[in-house]
């Protein structure tokens, strides 16, 4: 079976590898940061220079965090920093739903 024993070394850190992955993602989710709010790479320029660095890439995993709000037909996407919280952009659209029972 799949189980003789105890763990060897290699399973053991296998497994502290992939808690330690699913520990990792449930905090960002919780937190808000980036990466796990479908932001894309092409939106992750922070420092409006025009070009995503690979720092900048890296900053999404842990460093920026993202809040979705809807104001009515205007639907916001705020941006911050993680560690102080301070907004340093926000991207805001107008959508106009079609009605339903129009068509």
């Amino acid at each position: 079976m799949i189980f003789k024993g105890r763990f060897s070394p290699r399973r053991r850190a296998l497994l502290i590898l992939v808690l330690l992955a699913v520990g990792w993602l449930g905090w960002a989710w919780h937190a808000g940061i980036a990466i796990t709010r479908g932001v894309e790479k092409e939106q992750m320029d922070w420092n409006g220079d025009g070009q995503v660095s690979r720092d900048e890439f890296f900053q999404a995993f842990y460093a920026v965090k993202v809040r979705d709000t809807d104001e009515g037909k205007r639907h916001c996407r705020s941006f911050a920093w993680h560690s102080t919280g301070e907004e340093f952009r926000r991207d805001c659209r107008t959508v106009f739903k079609v009605d339903e029972a129009g068509k």
